[in-house]
């Protein structure tokens, strides 16, 4: 059985979103277990079904507004999100999943669950809607403000394994996010960190990638400091969402329309799901020694559903005993 710690109370709509999407991941995957942390009076009206699922209880929750992470996190150890990831450093869960605020759930990782010894940065890795079908992976989005050569360099590495074994692509292509295609474009950590990704043993180093191509992307994997990757992820969201609307307004604006959207309902709701950041799940927590994935905090149960089910395919794939043997050995760990 894979067990996954959950954090209930977290995200924006608490219980109402992550048990909702609990109770679809326990019904698709029969090898799956659940333990929930949060408020015992609010879970347990809301279980469709309570098989393979494990309250812990807790009313203690990081408000998503938190100004304070670190403060948050060692003040607040019998919050939701914090006993999640304690069972999750501790074995008592293979995976955790939460929709908590962003900035405290990456602090959670480094105080709670701790990086692997050969990685100096952790980073935020959404899976990211491409236009023909198949997600790229984008980091950091949110994790790092700045980030070295070496980091990109290790996260690339991190990057790539995952993208092969979850994605099943053969030698990923790894390309670095800067302002033109051209060699010697961007600012200086961007001409460095070409020059040393391009000498870099275990990656396919593919070259600059411009955010216009995002969409239609010609590498697998997006490598970028935390600044730069959150502007581009939430440009790539809010250029979709306004799309989508846009389409809507067009449709709605003649008889025309809405009589040719009654024709084309199939295409447009295949139109909707390709571009839809709920079906990839949530973003992985690169360079952890436990696996973490953090569902968006306005997450509806089908989104913290898919976050579940990512999880479980990393859990199931081995990932992080994979990327330990392909980083680089240290002291530690020969």
């Amino acid at each position: 059985m894979i067990k996954i710690a959950i954090d209930a109370n977290g995200g924006d709509y608490g219980v109402d979103t992550t048990v909702l999407g609990s109770m679809l991941a326990i019904k698709k995957f029969k090898d799956l277990e659940l333990i929930l942390y949060g408020d015992e009076n609010k879970i347990k009206p809301l279980l469709t079904d309570p098989t393979r699922i494990t309250i812990v209880h807790t009313d203690q929750t990081i408000d998503m507004g938190e100004h304070d992470p670190v403060k948050a996190i060692r003040s607040q150890r019998d919050a939701s999100l914090c006993l999640a990831m304690k069972a999750c450093k501790n074995g008592e869960a293979d995976a955790c999943v939460t929709s908590g605020p962003t900035q405290c759930v990456v602090v959670g990782a480094h105080l709670l669950v701790r990086r692997l010894p050969q990685m100096e940065r952790v980073a935020l890795c959404p899976f990211v809607p491409n236009m023909d079908g198949h997600p790229r992976l984008l980091l950091d989005v949110g994790a790092n403000v700045e980030l070295k050569k070496e980091h990109l360099g290790s996260l690339a590495l991190f990057a790539s394994v995952v993208a092969e074994e979850t994605l099943k692509i053969k030698n990923p292509k790894v390309g670095l996010l800067n302002i033109g295609s051209e060699p010697g474009k961007g600012r200086e950590i961007e001409k460095e960190a070409y020059e040393y990704l391009s000498s870099m043993e275990g990656i396919h180093f593919y070259g600059n990638v411009e955010p216009t191509e995002m969409i239609h992307c010609p590498c697998d994997v997006v490598v970028t400091d935390g600044f730069s990757g959150n502007i581009c992820l939430k440009s790539i969201e809010g250029t979709a969402k306004g799309m989508a609307a846009m389409l809507r307004e067009e449709i709605r604006s003649s008889l025309g329309g809405i009589i040719g959207s009654f024709f084309m309902r199939k295409n447009l709701r295949r139109f909707k799901k390709r571009m839809s950041t709920k079906e990839v799940g949530g973003a992985m927590l690169f360079g952890l020694s436990k696996i973490v994935v953090k569902a968006h905090g306005n997450s509806d149960p089908q989104a913290f559903f898919h976050a579940i089910r990512l999880s479980r395919e990393l859990v199931e794939a081995d990932i992080i005993t994979k990327v330990v043997k392909k980083l680089p050995k240290t002291e530690e760990n020969e």
